[in-house]
């Protein structure tokens, strides 16, 4: 078990603790559970940064890390999202529905897409995209804006470049699946003899 790995297993650890604090947040409205809230979901999101650092630091890849880490990215920003969604005004601006349903939609896709490749061609190439992390950073930035009530007046910006970023990098996806399907030979046309 290498650093990194404990440090992406702490990460996915943070996310009940997150979901709690949020929920406890608008039951009550008692402000120590919003900081504790922002809190856990910052610490998860540094680690995200810290645990890829060490991993390429101290040449500390592993096939687990390899599927920890992007598993604790879905899991902290798809339940951040998916907890910010219900209306739970007047404590916290919402995400807008369609947001959440890019965001869920595009990981199923993914999955779905990944799931396809390993039984057709025996092994997935993921190639991590550069507007895929921009999507992350932004997805985080809409549940940091909201947590930290910083007003809706900027939340529709983050909002929509996170859109924007999430549905194109789905599709990028989508092209990489195709094309390591087409190289193939299972999908090559059968000859009839």
């Amino acid at each position: 078990m290498t650093t990194a790995n404990k440090i992406t297993i702490l990460r996915i650890l943070l996310i009940p603790f997150f979901v709690v604090e949020v929920l406890y947040y608008v039951k009550t409205g008692n402000e120590a559970h919003r900081s504790l809230a922002i809190v856990s979901f910052a610490v998860a999101a540094i680690c995200d940064g810290v645990d890829g650092y060490i991993a390429r630091r101290y040449n500390q890849r592993s096939e687990l890390g390899a599927i920890l880490d992007p598993l604790a990215d879905k899991l902290l920003l798809v339940s951040g999202i998916v907890v910010l969604s219900f209306e739970h005004k007047p404590y916290l601006e919402t995400v807008p529905l369609w947001l959440t349903g890019t965001v869920i939609g595009r990981d199923m896709l993914v999955l779905v897409g990944m799931f396809v490749i390993q039984m057709t061609v025996g092994k997935v190439k993921v190639r991590p995209r550069i507007l895929g992390k921009v999507a992350t950073v932004l997805q985080m930035a809409v549940v940091l804006w909201i947590l930290l009530k910083w007003g809706p007046k900027w939340l529709s910006v983050w909002v929509m470049g996170a859109a924007l970023c999430t549905g194109i990098s789905g599709l990028l996806y989508v092209w990489d699946g195709v094309r390591q399907l087409s190289a193939h030979p299972s999908s090559s046309p059968v000859q009839k003899v």
